[in-house]
Parts: structure tokens; sequence; C-alpha cells
């Protein structure tokens, strides 16, 4: 027969009770009102040995809850939470993260159908790894990792907030994949191949690249508001982290900024104007990376692309390449390591978004970041 106790210390009542073969559980019944608690004993025994429903439970319980209480219980939908915790994030993150977040939340709620609209507590773990496993036949497997990890934060996020009792994403494991394909940084020597077969435009986006190490979306939106001959500096707020970046301009960048590219009458005025109408025009830097993937083909580091659609549409998974626009950004944090730099100097330059790194950033100044600047190699 089911029973209660209080423990030692604690205002909740505990319940025990047996399922169908005599198996004993303990639980808290998560309420002060003794009563109440045992209801909730008595029942949790009769679903166990009659093998009721989680929805049926649920509701019995709902049922109790109310006409003890006088007040019904709020159960939260997935879809509801969902939008309360995106809310919540959203002064704390940077607009991609942000975008990437909402993206994420909506895969997820698309794949549960209807049931988005049950409450969260009702979604099982059974769903979630089918999302993962569906997840996996379409995408590569550290972006199948990312989304996960975004469902797992806000799953996290309702325990916390107890909307949840048990978090039914916690044990749900990341997808495991090969290690073919990972990014790399240029050598000096590629990079120079790569310039030697790309306009003028994107020369500067490439050097631009290398001597900041930031992201090909940022660049691509720079104006003469961004950059400062007088201080020596690059100035910019990224937009996957929110970040905001005063950067000393290296000398090979400086050069390039004062003897190549024509100076302008207005700030507002792109450094790199048909990236810029490209970048402002969509939402992310596709367009850009496939047109740098042709110069990669140029220079033979990439088979040439056919850019010819196979059928497959966007849930097609990408090919997976060594070099891309970002490896400029690999290229020059192995710069810096080479010339000895200390870690965070080398994160602070770039821009490094983990919690680790920004707890360092006080102890990195101006004449650190300068002598990063100073490390990076000059490349024609």
């Amino acid at each position: 027969m089911a029973s209660i106790i209080r423990r030692r210390g604690s205002k909740l009542w505990t319940a025990f009770f047996r399922d169908e073969r005599g198996k004993q559980y303990c639980r808290s019944t998560e309420t002060t009102d003794k009563k109440l608690a045992k209801k909730i004993a008595t029942e949790w025994e009769t679903a166990g040995q009659r093998k009721r429903t989680l929805r049926a439970t649920r509701r019995v319980l709902a049922e109790l809850h109310e006409a003890i209480s006088g007040s019904k219980l709020q159960e939260t939908s997935c879809r509801d939470y969902f939008a309360e915790w995106l809310a919540t994030k959203a002064p704390e993150i940077g607009s991609r993260t942000h975008e990437f977040y909402e993206a994420s939340l909506e895969k997820f709620l698309a794949g549960l159908g209807a049931r988005a609209d049950d409450p969260i507590e009702e979604i099982t773990q059974a769903e979630l790894v089918a999302y993962r496993n569906g997840l996996a036949k379409t995408l590569a497997t550290k972006t199948v990792n990312h989304h996960l990890t975004v469902i797992r934060m806000a799953f996290r996020a309702a325990k916390r907030d107890g909307v949840l009792s048990d978090d039914s994403a916690e044990h749900v494991a990341n997808v495991k994949g090969g290690t073919s394909g990972k990014r790399r940084g240029f050598t000096v020597k590629e990079i120079a191949s790569v310039l030697s077969v790309a306009d003028p435009e994107w020369q500067s986006l490439i050097k631009f690249g290398l001597y900041s190490g930031q992201r090909l979306a940022d660049l691509a939106r720079l104006t003469w508001a961004n950059v400062d001959l007088e201080r020596n500096e690059l100035r910019l707020r990224t937009r996957k982290t929110g970040k905001n970046l005063i950067l000393p301009l290296a000398e090979p960048l400086r050069r390039h900024a004062e003897k190549t590219l024509p100076i302008a009458d207005r700030l507002d005025t792109p450094i790199h104007p048909r990236a810029f109408a490209i970048a402002t025009a969509q939402r992310g830097s596709s367009m850009l990376s496939a047109q740098f993937a042709d110069l990669l083909a140029q220079a033979g580091f990439r088979e040439k692309p056919s850019h010819e659609k196979q059928g497959q549409g966007r849930s097609a998974k990408r090919a997976a390449y060594e070099l891309s626009f970002h490896s400029l950004r690999h290229s020059c944090v192995s710069f810096l390591h080479a010339e000895g730099l200390p870690q965070a100097t080398v994160e602070a330059f770039v821009g490094h978004d983990s919690t680790a790194v920004n707890r360092l950033y006080t102890h990195v100044g101006s004449a650190e970041l300068s002598r990063a600047a100073a490390a990076l190699p000059d490349i024609a």
C-alpha cells in the first residue's frame, strides 16, 4: 500500500509505492500538503499497477490538484516554452546565434507536428532521439550536434524553471563522425596562390580575413566607419557573438588599406561593394562562400564545383572540405601561436567567444594585441 513520509529537514512529502511486479519506488510529491501527497502516492501506485498511461496519470493528478487547491494545474506546451526561452536568451546572444537557436527550435517543433502543442513534460527521450537521428541523415555531424545542443539547453532551462520534473534531453548523446574533411589553416604559400587568382576585391577580403581573423559575413559588411587609419584600428561588432572588437591593423593590412583601397568621402561607403551588396541582401554568406570555393578550385585546392542542382534540395549534406574562407581564421591563430604568443592574446585578437577566454580578456591590453598584429606574416 502506498505511503508517504517527510524527510528530516524537508517540508515536502515523499511517496513510496509499488508497480504491478511489486517493485518499490520512492519519489518526491513536490507538495507540502499531506492530504494531496497521500492521494498522489495512491494514484502513482494505482497507475503503476494498472499500467496507466502517462497522459491519464497526469490528468488524474491535475484533477486532484484542482479539487484540493481550487486552482488548475498549469501546463506549458513545448511550443510556448521554446518561445519564452528564446525571448529570454535574445539579450544574451548575438544576432547570428539567435537565428541559429530559432532555426533549431523550429526544426524540432516541425518534427513533433501536433505534439508541439502538448505539454513539454510529455515530450519523450525517444522523440528526441528520433529527431537527432533524422538530422543525422541529412546534415553534417557537427551541425547535428549544434542543433541538439540548443534543444538540450532549452530542456535544461525548463527543468530549472520548474516546468519539467525530468529532463528528457539530458541523456541524448551527440552523434559521432569521422575526422575526414576537417578544416585546417592555409600555409603562406597557399594563401599566395589564392591571391594570385583573385580579383582586387577578393584579394582585399582575403587580406582582411588573414590579418584580422574575422568571419566572412562580418568582413563583407565593413564600411570605412570600421577602419580608422589615424588610430590604426579596425572596429567591428561580430554578428555571431555580438562582441565589439577593436583590433590594431597589421602593417601589411594598413599598407593595403592606404595604397590599394579607394578612400571614400562617406564613412558608410562599403570597403568591398560587391560583397557588401550580397551580404546585406542575404541573411548569411553562403553565396560569398561559394564564390571563394571557386577561387580555391582555380588555385587547385578543390575540384571545380559544377553549381548544378543535383535534385537533393537544401536538406542534402554539404561536402566537407579542409579549406574554406574560415581557414584564414585558423591561419591567423596558427601564425600567432607559432610566434609564441600567449593563448589569451591569440583568442582575444580573433574574438573567441568561449566563456573561459572571456574571463581573460581584461588581462590583454592594446599593446599585447599590437604585438599580435606585428607577428603575422607579410604576404604580398
